[in-house]
């Protein structure tokens, strides 16, 4: 029987590599037949949102099965064990309650809300969000599976499952019967309604409390956007339509097409010869290592997006390099590279500038432009602090070569280049930003495979293997997301937000520095993705009423949850960190707290001198 489940796993694993490798393929073939022969692929933008959101829930079940779902869980760094164990069964059960009511959301979506005569291509649109209800199916199953229970016990997760049947009960008559529910379903429909609304608050406090016992964050959302919409009255089924209509986003597919090209540059050797270059460039000035490394940073988290990524992927080379010769004191290294691995999302070609873009309707262009002064202002005040402490340990440097500085960076060259072509190809208008995604993967396929050799063709499924669970996570946060987002929206929350701020806040500095605590306080709780969806429509609507300057405000919320990364308790660069360098939480807190104070700093000048963020936009 063991065999069934491994043939599944890797028919899952499999078609979410072909649905990635299309993701990459439809996009590139689109823009060379536009470019070259005026024609274009058939049904190609149907097609690639449709791949996306298979591939949206696919990659979600291998991050369910795999327990790399994005959380806060403060639990896990206590040492009692028993404890510990206590909230993982309380996470499981309530991730496998919510997600079985998120299958029943689905299935009564596509057969009430989809048309069954509309094509994707020569594909019916419903076969293609099949994968809504079959997805979380499998992953109410496998929530229910990983619940760390024995012999009686193993019962509960199952009665989990079937208590969130139970609570479906309103969307399963919709599936049944369409919208001719029986009188009794009707009367079962006000029933929850009434106990939605009566038991929202007490809900929403466990939800909380679940959420810091570790509890995956989209299944919090998810769960949050359940009750707000059953609780005003609204069909719970709304949120699988806010799930299909975020997962089929043309903006939304770049996500997984540039993390992509990230994990090839970092499984590479790309990681060193990058190094080396930036060595052997700045290794004969004060703090030389410490710009490399900051330079390093920036790199890879402008193309995978999240931080955590490159503080795992990167933090061991840096910190040997740093370390070498005992040069740099290990809490200082530990402290620089926690604080530098969240740099690179105010560069370009950043997926959270995309998204925030993507969720004001702001010019993407104008936001990379206006993140660009801003993030040089932020690494050069890391790497400045870095040179003070370089030049008072008189730490060693090495005199500078010509050839050698020519040689590394001929070594490099290609790398390099990615982000210059991208932004050339992007700013020209000749690639759109999905072809731009796709063209990034399939460069950084070719030159780490075939040009340096450093991935052999039999360990590509090594690198799909390690960024598909980063792809579903963030596009499982993103879907949820969107489901509160729609909510928020649609009870009108912004506008009566917006008025009610301006008439306790009259000043617009006033109103910024509120701004500032409260972004830096939801940076330390929650991630960057749901924030954008989530947090950004509320106070964008405020900019206008104060008239900042759109650009401007989408920076200084992005720089704001940067620092918020560095803030305890929950600080999630402190917490990845912790890991990889396998060093108490408050030990990582304590080191990274200079690097908070630079980027504080920061923070303040980017908000209060707005012409850092809008100058370049002029140009464009």
């Amino acid at each position: 029987m063991q065999k069934i489940p491994v043939f599944l796993w890797k028919f899952e694993r499999g078609f979410c590599c072909f649905s990635l490798i299309c993701l990459a393929l439809l996009p590139a073939s689109e823009a060379f037949l536009r470019v070259f022969f005026h024609s274009r692929v058939p049904a190609s933008p149907g097609l690639i949102v449709h791949l996306l959101l298979a591939l949206g829930l696919l990659a979600g079940m291998i991050t369910t099965r795999e327990g790399d779902h994005l959380s806060i869980g403060l639990v896990q760094y206590s040492s009692n064990e028993k404890l510990k164990r206590i909230f993982a069964v309380i996470s499981g059960l309530l991730s496998a309650f919510t997600v079985t009511v998120f299958a029943w959301c689905s299935a009564s979506f596509i057969k009430i809300y989809l048309s069954p005569g509309q094509m994707i291509g020569f594909i019916p649109d419903q076969v293609f969000a099949l994968v809504m209800p079959i997805g979380y199916a499998v992953m109410a199953f496998c929530f229910a599976r990983l619940t760390p229970l024995r012999g009686k016990a193993r019962v509960l997760p199952a009665l989990a499952v079937l208590l969130g049947t139970v609570c479906s009960l309103p969307v399963i008559f919709k599936f049944l019967w369409g919208f001719n529910i029986p009188d009794f379903g009707y009367s079962i429909n006000d029933a929850f309604f009434t106990l939605a609304g009566q038991f929202k608050t007490p809900a929403l406090i466990i939800l909380i409390l679940a959420a810091l016992a570790g509890t995956p964050l989209f299944v919090v959302i998810g769960a949050a956007a359940l009750i707000f919409i059953q609780g005003s009255g609204g069909e719970i089924d709304v949120v699988s339509n806010q799930i299909y209509t975020a997962l089929t986003q043309s903006s939304f597919v770049a996500i997984p097409l540039f993390t992509l090209a990230g994990f090839f540059l970092s499984e590479s050797r790309a990681g060193e010869r990058l190094m080396f270059c930036f060595k052997s460039l700045f290794g004969w000035f004060p703090g030389g290592m410490i710009i490399a490394a900051v330079c390093m940073c920036t790199f890879l988290t402008s193309f995978t997006g999240a931080s955590g990524v490159t503080i795992l992927a990167l933090g061991g080379i840096l910190y040997m390099a740093l370390s070498e010769n005992s040069a740099y004191p290990p809490k200082f290294s530990i402290g620089l590279l926690t604080a530098s691995g969240s740099i690179g999302i105010l560069f370009p070609p950043s997926l959270a500038i995309i998204l925030v873009g993507a969720a004001t309707r702001t010019n993407t262009i104008h936001l990379f432009l206006g993140g660009i002064f801003p993030g040089l202002i932020l690494a050069a005040g890391t790497a400045l602090f870095g040179i003070v402490i370089s030049v008072k340990a008189k730490v060693p440097r090495e005199p500078f070569s010509l050839k050698k500085a020519g040689a590394a960076l001929k070594n490099s060259l290609l790398e390099i280049l990615l982000p210059l072509l991208l932004i050339a190809g992007y700013f020209s208008g000749i690639l759109s930003l999905v072809e731009i995604g796709a063209a990034a993967a399939i460069y950084a396929f070719v030159v780490e495979v075939f040009v340096f050799r450093d991935i052999r063709l039999s360990e590509i499924r090594r690198v799909f293997a390690k960024a598909l669970p980063i792809i579903g996570g963030i596009l499982s946060i993103l879907a949820l997301a969107q489901a509160l987002s729609y909510y928020i929206v649609d009870t009108q929350g912004p506008e009566r937000f917006a008025r009610w701020i301006q008439g306790a806040v009259s000043s617009k500095y006033a109103f910024l520095l509120i701004l500032n605590i409260s972004l830096l306080i939801t940076g330390c709780l929650i991630d960057i993705f749901s924030a954008i969806l989530i947090v950004l429509p509320l106070i964008f609507p405020l900019g206008t009423a104060y008239g900042i300057n759109p650009v401007h405000l989408g920076i200084i919320f992005l720089i704001n949850m940067e620092a918020g990364f560095l803030t305890p308790p929950v600080g999630m660069n402190l917490f990845l960190a912790s890991y990889r360098f396998r060093k108490p939480f408050v030990e990582v807190a304590r080191y990274a707290f200079p690097f908070l104070l630079i980027q504080m700093a920061v923070v303040f000048i980017v908000t209060y001198v707005p012409i850092l963020s809008t100058c370049l936009t002029k140009f464009y």
